[in-house]
């Protein structure tokens, strides 16, 4: 990741790691990386909500440990925001010709239909909402208030970014996911909530929570 022309700075978010983690990034020693720990484990929301803060160049990609996703993309992720055309670029698993593992149906459905569910509250028309590679201006992640602790991370992003007007693009990218003998941890409970969330963070959803505290 350091070895990318793109990368000005990485920040690590530890989540209450148990394996060890935390001993090989306290030996880190490079003025790019900044780790930050949490002392106890809560969530992929509540590491970005960390990260988000802690950003100080121009763009913020969101890049998970463990790799799924890869790094030598950052230029094709970034290249909408260079080019002034987006504020926002989603990476899809589902979009181009570049190499996809092939792995759980039931996932790839269950993430067709959160995508489709989400556009059909947002009215955007994105072929992987629930994506984890996202790329940002800074200012605008900056300017979000992220509430979800899980992964509900992601319609809850997605909602808020809609609702906001941000110019977004989605480019195809490449992915090498895990399963769950490797350490993948999202279940069906994550799809329950991510449900809750594409209603509670709509226009809709938010205009019943604003009737609700008048």
């Amino acid at each position: 990741m350091l070895e990318s022309p793109w990368v000005a700075e990485v920040i690590v978010v530890d989540d209450g790691s148990t394996d060890g983690t935390r001993d090989l990034l306290a030996a880190v020693d490079d003025e790019r990386v900044n780790v930050v720990f949490h002392e106890r484990n809560q969530g992929k929301g509540a590491a970005l909500r960390t990260g988000f803060a802690k950003a100080s160049a121009d763009y913020v990609v969101v890049q998970d440990a463990d790799l799924e996703y890869d790094p030598a993309e950052y230029g094709s992720l970034l290249e909408p925001l260079e080019g002034d055309l987006a504020d926002v670029v989603y990476g899809s698993r589902f979009l181009g010709g570049r190499p996809h593992r092939v792995l759980y149906f039931w996932h790839s459905l269950g993430n067709r239909l959160l995508t489709l569910l989400s556009n059909m509250f947002t009215d955007l028309n994105l072929t992987d909402m629930e994506t984890c590679y996202k790329a940002f201006r800074r200012e605008v992640i900056q300017s979000i208030s992220i509430e979800e602790d899980r992964f509900g991370f992601e319609p809850e992003i997605t909602a808020k970014l809609a609702r906001g007007r941000w110019r977004i693009y989605e480019v195809g990218i490449s992915y090498a996911g895990r399963t769950y003998d490797e350490g993948k941890k999202i279940g069906w409970r994550d799809g329950v909530r991510a449900l809750v969330c594409i209603v509670r963070y709509s226009a809709i959803g938010d205009a019943v929570r604003r009737a609700r505290q008048s």
